[in-house]
């Protein structure tokens, strides 16, 4: 059974719910001579059903027979890394970035042998394979300057299309040989519009005063938007749970209690709970707790980036005025650190302190 994310995600260009302008521009390209491209956008606004929308506006429907397979590659230091790689006939899709510091080996030897090998499917309506690279600004500078001299190499046999959320950690050269698509988020309205849809598609009603309410709380993550619909009307079939407010409604805001019963991940949760316990004791041994929080959520697995912005949104919903902004310069501060070390507890550490420190500061009536 599938996720209504996955069951409804529109397959054709021509079906995207917002962006007609960008789909126009797609698909226009996809008959003409295809370029290197770079997705770009905030989590969540499409960029990954956009591109295999214009896969099939490539190639056709046989882009959507996909396997996935197992490589294994050696590195220079003769270390062997198994990497999963998704693929069909014309494209195959990889994240380099999950390898950390010998994400270039993979680059180097995946697009090579790509890059060499005949397109299988001699009625294929482009004489090219594409590679989708994954999280692209997240690989190392060596991985992209690697990528940069593969992409000039092998022009004529193969097509990059990258997808970041931001073009800031994307090296120069590679930017000037892809034709840049910034995929905006979607507004309240779109994703209040999609949601209404995808219950009609499933066959049920769903109140306006709801869907605006996810849509409202989703900050333009219409993934988000979905999952958290599915799950609500997973546990609640008839929306007993949220009591329309209409004055609140009108005004663009929302009762904190009906905002809490929508579902949210465990972890987001508790690093909610890491940011109140920041603020509630400035210790060493309260610093301690805090470190215990940062480790139990980098070994779930959840990017030690997420855990700064997500502690950040809820420290600046707290923190008075006077020292918001000094928050907000420390974040940006350490997100910058994460990206150049290897340690990100080390980071996520500091910055907590640094928090301590000027909220502790600004109780007693001190400056930083």
């Amino acid at each position: 059974m599938s996720l209504f994310v996955d069951k409804h995600r529109p397959r054709e260009l021509q079906k995207l719910d917002y962006h007609p302008e960008l789909s126009d521009r797609l698909r226009a390209l996809a008959h003409g001579d295809f370029p290197h491209t770079l997705f770009y956008g905030p989590s969540g606004a499409g960029k990954k059903t956009r591109i295999m929308a214009t896969l099939r506006e490539l190639f056709g429907p046989g882009v959507e027979k996909i396997r996935i397979e197992q490589r294994t590659f050696l590195t220079p230091s003769k270390r062997k890394l198994d990497v999963n790689i998704v693929q069909s006939n014309y494209h195959i899709e990889l994240t380099p970035s999950d390898l950390g510091n010998f994400d270039r080996s993979v680059v180097q030897e995946v697009l090579k042998d790509i890059a060499q090998t005949q397109q299988v499917d001699l009625n294929a309506r482009k004489r090219f394979k594409v590679v989708i690279i994954n999280e692209a600004d997240g690989m190392s500078r060596d991985a992209q300057s690697a990528l940069r001299r593969t992409m000039e190499k092998f022009t004529s046999s193969l097509r990059i299309i990258l997808c970041a959320n931001s073009t800031s950690k994307i090296i120069g050269p590679i930017r000037s040989r892809c034709l840049l698509l910034r995929v905006g988020a979607p507004t309240e309205g779109q994703i209040d519009q999609v949601l209404q849809q995808t219950a009609l598609k499933e066959g049920f009603d769903v109140p306006q005063h709801v869907s605006l309410l996810l849509a409202r709380i989703s900050s333009g993550n219409l993934r988000r938007a979905l999952l958290s619909f599915e799950a609500l009307y997973t546990q609640d079939p008839q929306w007993k749970t949220i009591k329309p407010d209409h004055s609140l409604l009108k005004t663009g805001k929302q009762d904190q209690r009906d905002i809490d019963t929508v579902p949210r991940p465990d972890w987001e949760k508790y690093a909610a709970k890491a940011a109140e316990r920041i603020l509630g004791e400035q210790s060493p041994e309260r610093l301690l707790e805090v470190r215990g929080m940062f480790y139990e959520l980098l070994v779930h697995c959840i990017p030690a980036t997420l855990v700064l912005s997500t502690i950040t949104c809820r420290l600046l919903d707290r923190v008075d005025e006077l020292i918001k902004a000094d928050v907000a310069y420390w974040s940006a501060f350490y997100d910058h650190r994460l990206r150049q070390g290897s340690k990100h507890i080390f980071h996520l550490e500091a910055f907590a302190a640094k928090i301590m420190m000027i909220h502790k500061n600004h109780l007693l009536g001190f400056t930083a």
